[in-house]
């Protein structure tokens, strides 16, 4: 289980645009988050020790912050040949699992990721209302066996800053998890 930090793409970023395929089959699109307030789009997976260790919390997030007018959809980006435990299949036991309250997206081509310079799971982009970049930083300081019970606190104050209408500190430590598992020949020049 080796770490890998996010790219910490530049803050102001446009959300690149994406529409994918859910655990249901139905077609999700940037487009349909464009009335949000905010919008967290999260780059996670079924395996990953790290993603493992915050689902719950993730899920406790997303609820919290629903009635605020934030939106939140998760994106797999793993190869599922290789990794079949990333599969849509699975992805779908997973969502009704935990009772995902996001949509969770199959990016088969890795090209969504590779819009977002994605680099881990998880890895966080939090928009504000005109799909600007506010927020890629950890979720919070807890990781796998480190004692550290996961609260989500990073994340949830730069939500409640950015919804409250004050700005978000621009100092933000990387998330940090498992390396999104690139197709042989896939890999983009920002991974290794």
């Amino acid at each position: 289980m080796s770490a890998v930090n996010s790219t910490m793409l530049e803050l102001g970023t446009k959300a690149p645009g994406f529409s994918l395929p859910d655990t249901d089959g139905n077609t999700v699109s940037l487009d349909d988050f464009k009335d949000a307030d905010g919008l967290l789009v999260m780059f996670i997976c079924n395996h990953c020790p790290y993603v493992k260790n915050i689902k719950q919390e993730l899920v406790r997030y997303a609820k919290d912050f629903e009635s605020r007018g934030l939106k939140v959809v998760a994106i797999s980006s793993n190869d599922v040949d290789n990794y079949p435990d990333d599969s849509p299949e699975k992805m779908k036991e997973d969502v009704e699992a935990f009772g995902y309250p996001f949509p969770y997206l199959y990016d088969e081509t890795q090209e969504v990721a590779k819009k977002y310079k994605a680099a881990c799971t998880p890895d966080f982009f939090l928009f504000d209302e005109n799909l600007e970049l506010a927020y890629r930083g950890q979720f919070d300081s807890s990781r796998p066996g480190n004692g550290v019970k996961p609260t989500g606190e990073d994340l949830r104050e730069a939500t409640n800053k950015m919804l409250s209408g004050k700005p978000v500190p621009e100092d933000q430590i990387p998330s940090v998890g498992c390396n999104i598992k690139w197709k042989k020949g896939n890999e983009p020049e920002y991974f290794g």
